[in-house]
């Protein structure tokens, strides 16, 4: 699996991924911190101001055919 975080791409198998995915979600208390498509992801950091700043993202990302991972709702 490739997982872009910041600029640089590192490959990793799922059960480290899901291991970074555990240690993100805490950094970002309300927000997106992930998306992922097939074999792709990357680690994000939006914060949102509200619940309805937060759907509209998560839409935006669903749109694309991207996997959302985000804490708040």
């Amino acid at each position: 699996m490739q997982v872009k975080i910041l600029k640089r791409i590192y490959l990793m198998n799922k059960a480290e991924y899901d291991k970074l995915l555990k240690v993100i979600s805490e950094q970002v208390p309300f927000g997106i911190y992930a998306v992922e498509k097939g074999d792709y992801a990357e680690l994000c950091n939006h914060k949102c101001n509200s619940i309805t700043q937060l759907k509209n993202l998560v839409r935006e990302y669903k749109k694309q055919g991207f996997k959302v991972y985000s804490n708040g709702r």
